[in-house]
């Protein structure tokens, strides 16, 4: 009766580690896939030459008066969302590796 009992808890146990691996892996796919998304999206926003513009006497221009509805706007926008969901995943990473770090909490 106690053997079957262990073999349960063991099964539980087992399932448990399987588990923790399996959301441990997901959480590494899914931060380089927002840290890859991320370089992606910065690397296709042009440079910022305002400074530069200034001493050549340019003027503004529609596009530059319409910035919030520009490609450039939104590319901004979705970087700052991959950054966020990166950094999210990361302290949910951290979170979960504390008991492995620690050992459990009894």
């Amino acid at each position: 009766m106690i053997n079957s009992l262990l073999e349960v808890v063991n099964f539980w146990n087992h399932s448990y580690e399987n588990t923790y691996y399996a959301i441990n892996y997901t959480l590494v796919i899914l931060m380089a896939v927002a840290a890859l998304a991320a370089i992606i999206l910065v690397m296709l926003q042009p440079g910022n030459s305002q400074g530069i513009d200034a001493l050549g006497g340019t003027s503004e221009t529609f596009y530059g008066k319409n910035k919030g509805r520009s490609i450039e706007s939104k590319l901004k926008m979705w970087t700052i969302i991959c950054l966020a969901v990166l950094a999210v995943l990361a302290i949910v990473f951290f979170i979960l590796q504390i008991p492995a770090i620690w050992g459990p909490v009894e």
